[in-house]
C-alpha cells in the first residue's frame, strides 16, 4: 500500500475519533475503564473505542491486500494478511490519556508505518493533535510537515530556552530538573510524548526528555518527525536499528534541535529515577 493510502486511512480514523471525543466532554464520563491494555496500563473506554476506529481502517487496508503486523497499546501485536512481518504498523490510539480523561485538550493519535521491526525501519509517521487540530506527517527521506507546511527543527537560537519533560512524576523528575538548573530557562510538561516530540520537530521546544521508559507506540512516529525535521534523538544509548517496535520494549527518549542540547538533557535524564523500573 502506498503512503497516500495510509494517510487517507488515518485521516478517516482521525475524523471518526474527533466525533467520538466530542460526544463525551465531562471528566466523569471520560473516567470509565475497560480492563488493562497489552501495554500494561488500565485502559479507558475511550482508549478502546479509539483503537476500534483505527483497527477498522486497518481491516479495510488488509481487505484491499495489505499485509502487516499491527502493534497497539491496547491489543498488543495483531497480524494482518499473509506476510505480516514485512511491514509493521505501530499505533497509540490516544497519546495523552490522562489529559483526555481530565479534559485537558492535548492528546493525539500516533501511528508509524515501518518496513521492519526497529525504529530505524519507520518510513511514514502520523501524529494528530486533537486539541490544536494539527496533523504532523513525516516520510523518510522527504522531510516533515504540519498541516501541509514544512516542519523544521529550528528555534530562536537562545540555547535551551524551553525543555519538555514527560512522564512527570514529581519525585522522579526532581533530579533531572535540578540538573537543568542554569542550563535551561523553562520546563514544560505537555502530557503527551508524541506531541512533545513533535514540538521539538517544529522548534517550539528546544529539547525534551522522558523520565520513564517509553513504549514503541509512544515514540515510533514522533522520532521520525524529529529526525526528518533536522533534529536529533536518543534512546538510552540504543541505536535506532536495535530499538525494536514490539510492545514490550521500553526506552527513555530524549530529543533536541542539535547534539549539544541533546547531550545536556540526556545527562539530566540519567540522574532521574525511572518510576517504571
Amino acid at each position: 500500500m502506498a503512503e497516500t493510502d495510509w494517510l487517507a486511512a488515518l485521516r478517516r480514523a482521525t475524523a471518526a475519533q474527533r466525533e467520538l471525543l466530542a460526544a463525551e466532554r465531562t471528566i466523569a464520563g471520560r473516567t470509565e475503564y475497560e480492563g488493562v491494555g497489552e501495554g500494561g496500563d488500565r485502559a479507558l473506554v475511550l482508549d478502546r473505542r479509539s483503537e476500534d476506529i483505527v483497527f477498522a481502517e486497518l481491516e479495510r487496508m488488509a481487505a484491499a491486500g495489505a499485509s502487516f503486523r499491527a502493534v497497539s497499546e491496547e491489543r498488543g501485536e495483531v497480524d494482518f494478511g499473509d506476510d505480516p512481518e514485512g511491514r509493521w504498523v505501530v499505533i497509540d490510539p490516544i497519546d495523552g490519556s490522562l489529559n483526555l480523561r481530565r479534559t485537558i485538550p492535548t492528546c493525539a493519535l500516533s501511528v508509524a508505518v515501518a518496513s521492519g521491526p526497529t525504529l530505524a525501519d519507520v518510513e511514514f509517521a502520523y501524529v494528530y493533535d486533537f486539541g490544536a487540530q494539527e496533523e504532523f506527517v513525516a516520510r523518510r527521506g522527504q522531510g516533515a510537515r504540519v498541516n501541509g507546511r514544512p516542519l523544521t527543527a529550528t528555534g530562536p537560537g537562545h540555547g535551551l530556552e524551553v525543555v519538555g519533560i514527560e512522564s512527570a512524576e514529581p519525585g522522579a523528575i526532581a533530579p533531572a530538573i535540578a540538573a537543568l538548573k542554569g542550563k535551561a530557562w523553562r520546563v514544560r510538561s505537555i502530557g503527551a510524548i508524541a506531541v512533545t516530540m513533535a514540538y521539538v520537530a517544529g522548534g517550539r521546544l528546544d529539547a525534551m526528555l522522558s523520565v520513564r521508559g517509553a513504549r514503541s507506540v509512544d515514540v515510533a512516529a514522533a522520532q521520525l518527525l524529529v529526525r526528518e525535521a533536522g533534529g536529533v534523538v536518543e534512546f538510552e544509548n540504543t541505536a535506532l536499528d536495535e530499538a525494536t517496535l514490539d510492545i514490550d520494549a521500553r526506552y527513555r527518549v530524549a530529543a533536541a534541535l542539535d547534539e549539544e542540547m541533546l547531550a545536556t538533557v540526556v545527562a539530566a535524564q540519567r540522574l532521574a529515577e525511572d518510576p517504571g523500573r
